[in-house]
């Protein structure tokens, strides 16, 4: 039989496959880190709920909105409809756009309503847009 030459310089087998696989583990660690900062952005979703709605009184034109952001960003609140007209008056410091930050509430005063007309026993569709263009909906019936 022919004897073989050991080369002092080559690296074992066992070792080759330990830096093999923590080459590996560590590539994949690299590429978690990667797309968990890609997808973080995509996971924050808009949440907001409105938990109050006053009227003025019979044959005024106001409506006052209490809204909470319950999610763990801010919301910019845009638009505010009734029975699907963007209402553009405002009261000068509960006006829109609005940015809501994470947890807190705020009143959205809209003042001039004119169309719809507000008359009392009248069913009202109130929607607020966020700057994502997400609609958050709410059915109120005037006194």
């Amino acid at each position: 039989m022919k004897s073989f030459r050991r080369s002092k310089k080559a690296l074992s087998p066992v070792v080759a496959s330990i830096i093999l696989i923590a080459v590996t583990v560590a590539v994949s660690i690299a590429v978690a880190v990667w797309m968990g900062a890609l997808s973080g952005g995509f996971m924050a979703t808009e949440q907001l709920t409105i938990t109050n709605v006053q009227f003025g009184p019979s044959g005024s034109n106001w409506v006052a909105l209490t809204v909470n952001n319950t999610a763990t960003t801010s919301i910019v609140l845009n638009d505010l409809y009734i029975n699907n007209v963007k209402q553009t008056s405002f009261n000068a410091t509960q006006g829109l756009p609005y940015s809501l930050p994470a947890n807190t509430g705020y009143v959205i005063n809209a003042t001039s309503v004119t169309n719809p007309l507000l008359a009392s026993g009248n069913n009202y569709a109130l929607k607020v847009v966020s700057a994502k263009g997400n609609p958050f909906s709410y059915p109120a019936t005037m006194p």
